[in-house]
């Protein structure tokens, strides 16, 4: 198991997600993202904006790895500065989200917060920089704690900056 000093949760304190569960989740999070991000295109940042809980997302263009398309998904912004901090969670999940590999192959992307895009190139954060950054990333989303602590992966965060 494990376990990151950073990370304030403790395993035995959260429940794991099933195998199972976790590939129904994912086609879940899949389809919904789809949607999030049509809805939020068309309206120009007005509307779907915000993730339950109230959350502000940002949309992420890049480059599909196998593809070469054009794929967009929708994810919590976390500002920091001028940069953008991206999270690969995917709720705490045995796997990294489709997107991270997208990222690593081709870290130019386009971030979109309400109806303003940046061309932006993302960089993925050593562990010490993570362990830096990981108060700030709770400031924001309190459960990315829950999420590291649930799985043995260790979850990839970027850091985004203007081209």
């Amino acid at each position: 198991m494990t376990q990151f000093d950073y990370v304030k949760t403790r395993r035995e304190d959260i429940q794991a997600i099933p195998p199972a569960s976790q590939e129904k989740a994912k086609v879940v999070i899949r389809w919904l993202t789809r949607l999030n991000v049509a809805v939020f295109k068309a309206s120009k940042g007005r509307l779907w904006k915000n993730f339950i809980g109230g959350y502000p997302i940002c949309v992420v263009g890049m480059t599909g790895k196998k593809s070469g398309k054009f794929r967009e998904v929708a994810l919590i912004h976390l500002p920091k500065g001028d940069d953008v901090l991206l999270v690969a969670s995917q709720g705490g999940m045995d796997t990294h989200p489709v997107w991270y590999y997208n990222l690593k192959a081709n870290p130019n992307i386009e971030v979109t917060v309400g109806g303003t895009t940046r061309q932006m190139v993302a960089r993925q954060v050593d562990d010490d920089e993570k362990r830096e950054l990981w108060p700030h990333l709770l400031s924001l989303y309190p459960d990315f704690d829950e999420y590291q602590a649930r799985t043995d992966r260790n979850i990839p965060v970027f850091v985004c900056s203007e081209v």
